[in-house]
């Protein structure tokens, strides 16, 4: 059986990978300084062994992310996934602040929690900034950093502020219609034979999610993350840059200006393949985590 708190069209799933993702999803509750009571928060752990890996999904996405990624990991060591606050499965509460700073106290309430050692912090995308900004913020908590085609490069763009209502209304309609989320996922691929029905409901199912409109219109309003090009110097710890050669997202130029503002990184590149590496290239961008990690 499926998880509970997942939504009733999980059961539409026909990839193998995609069902056993699913299946093994948990929630954990997690006491943070924002609410009195605890979040609901969705998460797997897979492997053991070594020191914790745990991945960051990017914008309005979900730990389903990884699940082509995650299993290769597994069999050389403890890895981890979390759906941030605010996004994924994980729960929407009532008067729940959703920002780049809430997401950031959540995540080190959910290391304590569930962690408890220094970790390597994988960002993919919004991640990727997600990431950069809690090692800033806990250096003692990451060993090391990976980010996957990051985000965190450039300021956000002012409209968010704006996004009030019934503005807010329409553009998560917008954003929530099938058309154009296939429209985002042909331009994240760089082979568009990726973007499959199955490929569609992984990246949806969240959407049906109690609050899924509120928390990225609070989300959005709130700027999300901002400009961390003048603290990147900032961050002492090795880290390994990977990237899609033909990301139509976030463009090539991004990679290269954070290999040189990072202090001790490295930057891979990973040909054919656009915007998401640990999806389009999986077994590629398994390989180049490992070889990081063994060293």
């Amino acid at each position: 059986m499926f998880p509970r708190f997942l939504p009733a069209s999980v059961r539409q799933l026909t990839e193998p990978e995609s069902i056993d993702f699913a299946h093994q999803m948990q929630r954990t509750d997690i006491l943070t300084s924002l609410l009195l009571q605890p979040i609901p928060t969705n998460y797997i752990c897979q492997g053991v062994g070594g020191v914790p890996v745990v991945f960051l999904h990017g914008f309005d996405s979900s730990l389903f992310e990884f699940r082509r990624m995650l299993p290769q990991i597994a069999k050389e060591c403890e890895v981890w996934a979390l759906d941030l606050l605010g996004f994924g499965f994980t729960e929407r509460l009532p008067d729940c602040m959703f920002s780049a700073q809430s997401i950031r106290t959540h995540l080190q309430a959910f290391w304590q929690t569930k962690i408890q050692q220094p970790m390597i912090l994988v960002g993919v995308s919004m991640g990727g900034a997600a990431a950069i900004e809690f090692t800033l913020k806990y250096p003692e908590a990451v060993d090391r950093l990976i980010l996957i085609d990051s985000a965190g490069f450039t300021k956000p763009p002012a409209t968010g502020k704006f996004l009030i209502q019934p503005l807010g209304n329409l553009a998560t309609k917008f954003l929530a219609n099938p058309t154009v989320r296939r429209s985002v996922s042909k331009k994240a691929y760089f082979d568009p034979a990726f973007v499959t029905d199955d490929a569609q409901l992984c990246a949806a199912l969240h959407l049906e999610m109690p609050n899924w409109r509120e928390a990225l219109i609070a989300f959005t309003r709130s700027s999300g993350y901002g400009y961390l090009l003048d603290r990147l110097s900032e961050i002492q710890q090795e880290t390994l840059i990977l990237w899609g050669k033909q990301d139509r997202i976030l463009g090539i130029k991004a990679a290269q200006l954070f290999e040189q503002k990072l202090p001790n990184s490295q930057l891979k590149w990973i040909d054919d393949c656009g915007h998401v590496p640990h999806l389009e290239q999986a077994k590629i961008t398994a390989k180049l985590i490992l070889d990081f990690l063994g060293k």
